[in-house]
């Protein structure tokens, strides 16, 4: 469940970068013409998710569970996915470009869990699936929230459009995953960036 290896702080820097670029170009009515990853480590498929956040708050997430396609592509597609596409949000507008932080989680595979006790806050994040239900929480939100492992289940579990105590159900499945989380406030020049 462990991420296999971290990425370096050039590569975090360039899919970072990758983010914003997507973005910017989106903004400015341009197709992003992705440009070859610089390292064999960025083009390894794997699940990612992009979070913005605009003067502290929230303003867009979305991502994919398990990887599809490589990590610099998926990183692209989620950055304009979370600026343009999240229904919870109004499209990021030029005006906001500057004021957003962009903050990525890469995800190791999906662990199945039988036993809820594992999960450990601020270094887990969880999948609750049941039926066609499904709900997913990054390992930073409990931490944010102040969550303790029963609240954090149970908010998958209502993220999900479940009860919040389906997670003590058998017919609830459980999965657990690690991420390696950074942002630009952990990376603070950019070159897109103003």
């Amino acid at each position: 469940m462990e991420l296999e290896d971290e990425l370096t702080t050039e590569e975090r820097a360039e899919l970072l970068r990758i983010a914003r670029k997507a973005i910017k170009e989106r903004l400015e009515g341009r197709a992003w013409n992705p440009e070859k990853s610089s390292t064999e480590r960025l083009a390894r498929v794997q699940g990612a998710f992009v979070t913005l956040h605009e003067e502290g708050q929230l303003h867009g997430c979305i991502g994919y569970i398990v990887g599809i396609k490589p990590l610099y592509l998926t990183i692209a597609e989620m950055a304009r996915a979370a600026a343009f596409s999240d229904p919870r949000f109004m499209p990021l507008g030029p005006q906001e470009f500057d004021k957003i932080d962009i903050e990525i989680t890469v995800l190791s595979p999906l662990q199945k869990i039988d036993n809820p006790e594992i999960v450990e806050v601020g270094r887990h994040g969880l999948v609750v699936r049941r039926g066609q239900y499904q709900g997913v929480l990054l390992p930073q939100v409990p931490v944010e929230e102040g969550w303790d492992r029963e609240t954090f289940l149970s908010h998958t579990c209502m993220k999900a459009g479940l009860h919040k105590d389906c997670w003590k159900e058998e017919e609830t499945e459980l999965f657990c995953f690690s991420g390696e989380v950074f942002g630009e406030k952990s990376h603070p020049t950019h070159p897109l960036r103003g």
